[in-house]
């Protein structure tokens, strides 16, 4: 009895490399930890006090859907700056799909 042949694939090869996604200079290339970025206790209490105030997702909002807000985004990156990171004029209230998605492709558009 013989071997049983395997058939080569007609499929193409898949480009597996990856796009660079991370800017240089940006708080994922860091060592640091979230507290170590500012992100401790002290903000955690004033977060959860903003969400409270602010409940709903103000781009979800101004697409006519009521949609909880998760997330308290600075509306202008900080980059360290403690004066416009506690600034409340500079937070709003976003659900995570519109943070992960739609304010990051915001935000990469302004750096390029």
């Amino acid at each position: 009895m013989s071997k049983l042949q395997t058939l080569k694939s007609t499929l193409p090869v898949l480009d597996t490399r990856r796009v660079q996604t991370m800017q240089a200079g940006s708080w994922r290339t860091s060592d640091q930890t979230s507290s170590q970025r500012g992100y401790g206790y002290k903000w955690q209490k004033a977060r959860e006090q903003f969400l409270r105030e602010h409940p709903l997702c103000l781009m979800c909002q101004a697409q006519g859907r009521v949609e909880a807000a998760t997330v308290v985004d600075h509306i202008t990156p900080h980059r360290g700056d403690q004066s416009l990171f506690w600034r409340r004029s500079n937070w709003q209230p976003l659900c995570a799909t519109h943070h992960s998605r739609d304010k990051q492709r915001e935000e990469a558009r302004r750096v390029l």
